[in-house]
């Protein structure tokens, strides 16, 4: 894909909990902010009201704490980047209004972005980046699947979760565990302490490059329900980090399967992993363990950039600005929206 969008985009994402600002300047990253809603922590997952409330909140300073940040002013900004879908309604809708007031009143494109286009973009946030094509596994809370992109702009989707996806298994077994939320972040903090052999749980194998996350998690609540209630308290004292490091590496190896036989297939040398889970400690071990043996090279973001941004929509704005895409001001906010 050929890149040469000039001048500054102003990118927005607010399709779940984050509220989220950046600035991007001929592909260049000038600045990123997110304002997080701890509030949902007590809830033991987002409520879909408080989060568009909390988005209604914040949007105006984010945006201009994302523009001070870049030492920039809004009659600067050349485009507006905005994530539609998939996501939560009235979060999405929060966004896309704001994001259409701004581009109206100043007369500048809009560029309506997928949130899953998002990630696949962050791997261009900062160098080194991949070359075109290549693989993007994309694990995140809301979606798993494996994406060949091509040079210009073709997103051909290979394999995806046919039911929970996998930081939704992340999230629901911590919660089985009497782990906080989010749950994915904990269960990889507790595995270093853990032992992956603990248990063995069962391996998902579907035919084609497909994902399937249900069973481990049932898997994990029989495992539960067959210690006697009174046990159940001191057993998991005792043992919750090797519960946590052999679920974890069982999730690993389920992300892997795929995605090696993929690349084995199609013998292509660049891979990209990217989403939320992306900053799994284990996933990104396994990744670069089979990469460096297979000799393939793989770019990984940032963790926060693995997170819900603006970066990587103001990025992927960028990419789609350069071949001449734009939205009209009827874009709708469409919460299940599909990768084209």
């Amino acid at each position: 894909m050929t890149s040469g969008a000039d001048g500054l985009i102003l990118g927005i994402e607010t399709s779940c909990d984050d509220t989220a600002a950046a600035i991007v300047s001929d592909g260049r990253l000038l600045s990123s902010f997110v304002s997080s809603q701890p509030l949902h922590d007590q809830y033991g997952g987002v409520v879909p009201e408080l989060a568009s409330r909390d988005h209604q909140k914040n949007v105006v300073a984010v945006v201009r704490e994302a523009l001070r940040q870049a030492s920039v002013a809004l009659s600067d900004v050349d485009a507006i980047a905005v994530t539609y879908g998939p996501g939560l309604a009235g979060s999405l809708l929060v966004g896309l209004s704001f994001a259409k007031g701004l581009s109206a009143s100043l007369g500048v494109p809009l560029i309506g972005v997928n949130h899953i286009e998002g990630h696949i973009y962050s791997v261009f946030i900062e160098e080194p980046s991949p070359r075109f094509p290549f693989l993007c596994m994309i694990v995140s809370g809301g979606h798993t699947m494996l994406v060949h992109v091509g040079e210009n702009g073709e997103h051909d989707i290979l394999g995806r979760t046919r039911d929970d996806a996998a930081g939704e298994a992340f999230d629901k077994v911590a919660k089985m565990l009497g782990l906080p939320y989010p749950g994915g972040p904990e269960i990889d903090r507790r595995t270093s302490e853990g032992d992956p052999d603990f248990h063995r749980f069962p391996r998902a194998r579907l035919d084609g490059y497909d994902f399937s996350f249900s069973g481990i998690k049932t898997s994990m609540l029989y495992f539960l329900n067959d210690i006697p209630e009174a046990d159940r308290g001191r057993f998991l004292a005792d043992h919750m980090s090797d519960l946590c490091a052999s679920f974890q590496s069982a999730v690993v190896d389920m992300i892997m399967d795929p995605l090696s036989r993929a690349v084995h297939d199609m013998r292509i040398q660049e891979i990209a992993l990217t989403g939320g889970v992306s900053a799994n400690s284990g996933l990104r071990e396994a990744a670069s363990a089979f990469c460096k043996e297979k000799g393939r090279h793989l770019y990984v973001p940032k963790p926060e950039y693995c997170m819900d941004n603006a970066a990587m929509i103001a990025t992927a704005a960028y990419y789609k600005l350069a071949s001449g895409i734009t939205s009209p001001l009827t874009l709708t906010a469409d919460p299940a929206a599909t990768l084209a």
